[in-house]
């Protein structure tokens, strides 16, 4: 009996080993098709603006929708965004934020609204694709081509990234969605356009699902290692609107 235990015991932990080298190939196998762990660390800033047409389950087009992000690494986060029902301004230096609601009134990052900030920082693709590097991340493959990304002790911003079994590419993220899905995701995003910018491979084109609605987002530009400086995502807007490129 007591063999036969620690015969159990022993494929146990082979399985649970198996599973987090597994995942960790998967993991750098996509990094190598991103272009390199060295090249994306070598992107310091990034900018992006996007117009997204907004759907609903039936196709029915909802809205238009303008989003421009600034990111300086580690983790300066500045978002402004044009919409019908969501304009505002976020910034975040990964501690502490303000945000301006679409009524231009101004508030601290609190509550949810700093979650928002926190998670969307910590899954920003740039940071996610080096989690490998954070020793507070746990990288695991759950399946066949899928990694599950863990990072500090709050299991509700897990990712799950699926990957292209040939190219390593990301086809899909989001913890509820996978590429073949059968019905309407309620939260994730599907890969289906790329482009390089210094040897990296970054999305260019992809939708995105929330509860009952569907984004489909196309760059109107992507920028890396310009020189943005931390005091300029700072700063507030003297009219309070958010702030895109022409």
């Amino acid at each position: 009996m007591r063999f036969s235990g620690l015969l159990i015991g022993l494929t146990l932990a082979t399985l649970c080993c198996a599973s987090g080298q597994g995942g960790l190939a998967l993991f750098h196998k996509m990094q190598a098709a991103l272009g390199g762990a060295d090249k994306i660390a070598a992107i310091h800033d990034f900018e992006e603006q996007v117009h997204a047409q907004v759907f609903d389950t039936e196709g029915k087009l909802l809205a238009e929708v303008d989003k421009r992000t600034r990111w300086i690494r580690p983790n300066y986060l500045r978002i402004d965004q044009i919409g019908p029902w969501d304009t505002y301004a976020l910034y975040f230096d990964g501690t502490k934020g303000w945000e301006i609601l679409p009524d231009k009134s101004v508030k601290d990052l609190a509550g949810s609204e700093l979650k928002f900030a926190q998670d969307y920082q910590r899954n920003f693709d740039l940071n996610m694709y080096l989690a490998d590097r954070d020793p507070g991340c746990r990288i695991t493959s759950p399946e066949p081509n899928a990694v599950h990304i863990v990072c500090g002790d709050d299991s509700s911003s897990a990712m799950d990234i699926f990957l292209d079994p040939v190219s390593g590419l990301p086809l899909s993220n989001g913890a509820l969605i996978t590429p073949d899905v059968a019905q309407y995701p309620t939260k994730g995003t599907l890969f289906q356009g790329w482009t390089v910018v210094r040897g990296v491979k970054l999305s260019s084109r992809r939708e995105h699902f929330s509860k009952d609605r569907r984004a489909e987002m196309n760059d109107d530009f992507i920028v890396v290692n310009s020189g943005l400086k931390v005091a300029d995502l700072a700063v507030r807007p003297a009219d309070l609107k958010p702030v895109l490129r022409k």
